[in-house]
């Protein structure tokens, strides 16, 4: 799929840079837009909150309001599938890694060669190849077709408490996963006094399928498939990921599978654990004076590498353009996205507090000084999985399944084999019935 990618991206470029001796402008590109308004989707989340702060000047240029709404994660998907079935108002539409698959696989996106072949709306400074090549591939494009451009991108990290680990006779924090649990793990934790070397949130829902089971097979060596669709979890690798998670439960607190984000990043913030992976968006909380007591103490770095390598969790979203809105909505939907992830705005949408996906601004070393966190997390974008979690439309069903029996996992009501047989037999049924295996569907996850 890479290769086939950056071909895309050399034809769009190649277009695009065609209009470069025209001196495109937004604002004149946005002329016959003026007036125009669009609604965007939004979370409660730093990068979006970032994009906010940045709105007037988009507006101020373009003459075109940015109507959002902001809903919780949990309802993101079903808000905008509900009003893509109903021939609805969303014109510019937040994609997460794992619904690309079935909301371009539906037709609900606009491909975005609609918009790099139109010389008025394309910027001849767009550079598709300056995002991260993982970014791109994984949260905005389905088969050979880009649909979306990333927007608020996230990696898995090691958070850690610096002064916890200083005390117990570390310099520097494990390399590996094996480090963490067998030299790491007995010396940071004390039970007795509540306190423990590392939480990794795993509440059922998503967290427990994506943020907790899957983050322990790829680093063994792991998946969740193989390469025919089949279940993968009774291989020899992803067992011991798996069973792995299983010894973690000795140095984690007790309840970890009631721990969802907020409460692994508290028990961190407060002191009580000395180590948790958790995404890059969180360091802005971490870093925080008034919602943490180990600001000074506070350090990051990257998952720990297990026996095949470094391969941290990656998650994020794109932005793209809802295929059934007008063409005017269209156009001034596509000159918003292309801006706000322009090169041109990555400093300000990270200052701002959101976390971009373009590689230019990460060699700023103003900011790589003034934000620990991007260092480790462009090791990671450079290391990592683009399907980390399969991104076809049934995920979101095969995620429940995983929940299901990942909690039971690792609560003891089932042994390691048995969960993943059991989920590995569900998970086939489900795709057989999509049909993946009778050739009416393509392998592509």
């Amino acid at each position: 799929m890479r290769k086939k990618l950056a071909c895309a991206i050399a034809f769009a470029a190649a277009l695009v840079s065609s209009t470069s001796a025209m001196a495109w402008t937004l604002e004149q590109a946005a002329e016959p837009y003026k007036g125009t308004s669009i609604k965007a989707i939004f979370l409660d989340r730093p990068g979006y909150a970032a994009a906010i702060k940045l709105l007037p000047e988009f507006e101020k240029k373009t003459g075109i309001k940015v109507d959002y709404e902001i809903v919780p994660y949990e309802n993101s998907r079903e808000r905008q599938v509900l009003d893509f079935t109903a021939g609805g108002e969303i014109d510019v539409v937040l994609t997460d890694v794992v619904w690309i698959g079935e909301f371009a696989g539906n037709g609900w996106l606009e491909p975005i060669k609609t918009f790099t072949d139109d010389e008025d709306l394309a910027d001849p400074n767009l550079k598709l190849d300056g995002f991260f090549p993982i970014l791109l591939e994984s949260f905005g494009t389905w088969g050979d077709e880009v649909y979306g451009l990333p927007f608020d991108n996230y990696s898995g990290l090691l958070y850690y408490n610096r002064c916890m680990l200083q005390e117990a006779g570390f310099d520097k924090p494990p390399a590996t996963w094996d480090e963490l649990l067998n030299v790491y793990g007995p010396k940071l934790t004390d039970q007795a006094n509540r306190k423990y070397a590392f939480a990794l949130q795993s509440r059922r829902g998503e967290t427990q399928s994506a943020d907790s089971f899957m983050r322990v097979l790829w680093p063994f060596g792991g998946s969740l498939l193989d390469d025919k669709f089949k279940s993968n979890l009774n291989s020899q690798e992803s067992q011991a990921g798996l069973k792995f998670r299983q010894d973690l439960m000795k140095i984690m607190p007790p309840g970890i599978v009631d721990y969802d984000h907020a409460e692994a990043v508290n028990a961190l913030a407060q002191g009580n654990v000395a180590m948790i992976t958790e995404w890059s968006a969180f360091y802005s909380t971490l870093a925080d004076p008034s919602k943490s007591r180990i600001t000074d103490c506070l350090a990051v770095a990257t998952e720990p590498e297990g026996p095949a390598g470094l391969k941290p969790a990656l998650g994020g979203f794109s932005l793209g353009v809802n295929a059934q809105s007008s063409d005017d909505k269209k156009a001034a939907a596509w000159l918003f996205i292309q801006w706000v992830t322009s090169e041109e705005m990555a400093k300000p949408y990270v200052e701002a507090g959101g976390v971009s996906g373009r590689t230019s601004v990460y060699k700023d070393a103003d900011i790589q000084k003034r934000y620990p966190f991007v260092q480790p997390m462009v090791a990671s974008w450079d290391g990592g999985v683009p399907d980390f979690r399969p991104r076809f439309a049934e995920w979101p069903e095969i995620s429940e399944v995983v929940a299901e029996w990942g909690t039971r996992m690792m609560l003891g009501n089932v042994s390691v084999e048995e969960g993943a047989r059991s989920i590995g037999t569900r998970v086939e049924e489900i795709l057989g019935q999509a049909g993946y295996y009778d050739g009416s569907k393509p392998l592509r996850k």
